[in-house]
């Protein structure tokens, strides 16, 4: 049935649709234009560091400048070239076919800060703009990362209360001030994540001003500690 299946279904390529030996995976174009964050990264976000490896603790200079109301996070992939046309793709382009795969990089990419006591949250939509996409992508990756790692999720355990602008613009203190007031812990679920470490996850981090506020709702929640995971980062090089 499945050499069927294979016949009349063939694998194509998550990122461009061309035929491929392997059921959802990349040709080998795309995988070269997917880059993919290895080696030394930040400890706090998991941007990329100059180097092979790098000390726990070690932060990049955004988080060395910035408070973060997390402590420790990682990327997948660098948010640039085949690795944000599937973001988009997953995001808005109806495509939530791509969230396995993705969430296998992140995975792989947050091997180092999984713990026994971490539930996964992800970054709430507000329910007017999930009715218009359908979907909240970050939700998506959180359900498919749970099944791969084994470890909790509480999809609904932060609220969007109110609708704010589409997080734009290259201001971190904008961007902080849409989103004042606008997400904040359920009651409802507050019992999953107080005293629990916290992993949020994320489709794209850019400035971290959503995760921040993200990560401050979770800590006002009873959250003993707050981790980030995001499957792209935007980095100074893109």
């Amino acid at each position: 049935m499945q050499r069927v299946l294979r016949l009349i279904y063939p694998p194509t390529c998550l990122g461009c649709g061309e035929l491929i030996d392997t059921e959802f995976s990349l040709c080998g174009g795309c995988w070269r234009d997917t880059h993919f964050i290895s080696g030394a990264v930040c400890d706090c976000c998991g941007a990329p560091l100059i180097g092979d490896e790098a000390e726990v603790g070690d932060r990049c200079d955004a988080c060395l400048t910035r408070p973060r109301s997390w402590s420790r996070g990682r990327a997948a992939v660098l948010y640039k070239d085949k690795a944000r046309d599937m973001v988009l793709a997953l995001k808005h382009g109806d495509r939530a076919d791509l969230s396995g795969t993705l969430a296998q990089w992140m995975a792989r990419a947050g091997r180092d800060i999984f713990r026994s006591d971490v539930v996964l949250v992800p970054v709430p939509l507000h329910r007017f703009r999930l009715l218009r996409r359908r979907y909240n992508q970050s939700a998506l990756l959180a359900h498919d990362l749970a099944k791969q790692t084994k470890l909790p999720c509480c999809p609904d355990a932060l609220l969007r209360t109110r609708r704010t602008q589409p997080q734009s613009g290259p201001g971190y203190e904008a961007r902080l001030a849409n989103l004042a007031d606008a997400i904040a812990p359920n009651p409802r679920r507050m019992g999953q994540i107080a005293d629990r470490v916290v992993l949020l996850i994320d489709d794209v981090m850019t400035s971290g001003a959503t995760l921040e506020v993200c990560a401050q709702a979770c800590r006002a929640a009873g959250a003993r500690d707050v981790y980030i995971l995001t499957l792209a980062r935007v980095a100074r090089d893109t």
